[in-house]
């Protein structure tokens, strides 16, 4: 995915991939809901409001949420790989972790470390 592709959607200067419709959008910012529509190019959100989209989903009214970020984990401490822990957060709406290996670096040293950097591409948890 190329920056440029959502930077042109958000700036309505290229249509958007997919634009979705009569949705209830919580905004974390105002702690809110709005009812609006919102553009999705090249797998990530270019804006909120009207925008033009090569499809459409009227969502009806459905409440949406941004994703979920946990500031502070010890992946190995819940024993599961961190593909595992993706499968288990993600339908619930945590997409992003800042995930801190320092038990498995105590343990392993810089082996732990590299297991942990090469498995976390194993989940499209943002790890």
């Amino acid at each position: 995915m190329s920056g440029d592709t959502v930077r042109l959607a958000a700036l309505g200067e290229r249509p958007a991939d997919t634009v979705f419709s009569n949705a209830r959008l919580f905004n974390p910012f105002t702690c809110s809901w709005e009812d609006t529509s919102f553009a999705v190019a090249g797998g990530r959100v270019a804006g909120i409001g009207e925008y033009d989209g090569k499809h459409s989903i009227d969502l009806a009214g459905a409440r949406v949420v941004p994703g979920l970020i946990d500031a502070h984990v010890h992946i190995e401490s819940s024993l599961l790989t961190p593909a595992e822990y993706g499968r288990l957060v993600l339908p619930r709406g945590t997409t992003t972790v800042m995930a801190d290996p320092h038990e498995i670096a105590n343990v392993l040293g810089a082996e732990g470390i590299e297991y942990m950097l090469s498995a976390r591409r194993e989940t499209p948890l943002d790890i």
